[in-house]
């Protein structure tokens, strides 16, 4: 490409890459995440460009609906026990992040961001994407067959179909696959 003076230049070789990662309190979504590290901030280094930014998000379930009155089974849900919840889900958001972080810091040339919002898990991710100005969006895939993805819906699927930028599915390997490559499996001491 050339540029005002004659220069050469490549575009996007001056400003680090933005992967972002979505992380849960799965083993997958931490799996995924090292995997980025491993795959995606390594290969960087190895080709002397500067490491991508990571941003960590983190989708918070938003509290589920209810009248300060009598519920399904006849107790009474108070403001007080409200604002309970609310900070039991923020407290599982930050040891989420938390978790996410320490596995970061063996990438020190890293610089990590974090994202969390309440919302559901697929338009939060997207959103976030799409805020971060995302170069690609790693997440994992908990394996769920087909009725079970039928009846859940798929966090993944949906972002691969409507994300804009592309979209790696980090799916965990099963403990034979593991083995076979020199690994322990996660149960094993």
């Amino acid at each position: 490409m050339e540029v005002a003076g004659g220069a050469a230049a490549v575009v996007g070789a001056s400003s680090p890459r933005r992967v972002v990662v979505a992380v849960d309190e799965s083993e997958e979504s931490m799996h995924a995440l090292s995997w980025c590290l491993s795959n995606v901030v390594s290969a960087a280094k190895a080709a002397a460009a500067p490491p991508p930014a990571v941003v960590l998000v983190h989708a918070r379930s938003p509290r589920p609906f209810y009248c300060p009155s009598i519920d399904g089974a006849g107790y009474i849900l108070t403001q007080q026990v409200m604002d309970s919840m609310d900070q039991y889900m923020a407290s599982a958001a930050d040891t989420v992040v938390t978790k996410a972080k320490s596995i970061c810091t063996a990438f020190p040339n890293v610089r990590v961001e974090t994202c969390v919002e309440k919302g559901d898990p697929r338009d939060v991710i997207c959103g976030a994407a799409e805020k971060a100005g995302a170069d690609l969006l790693v997440m994992g895939s908990h394996g769920y067959g087909f009725l079970q993805r039928a009846l859940l819906g798929s966090v993944s699927n949906h972002c691969v179909h409507n994300c804009k930028c592309p979209v790696v599915v980090v799916k965990r390997p099963d403990s034979k696959q593991q083995r076979a490559r020199g690994g322990a499996s996660l149960g094993s001491p």
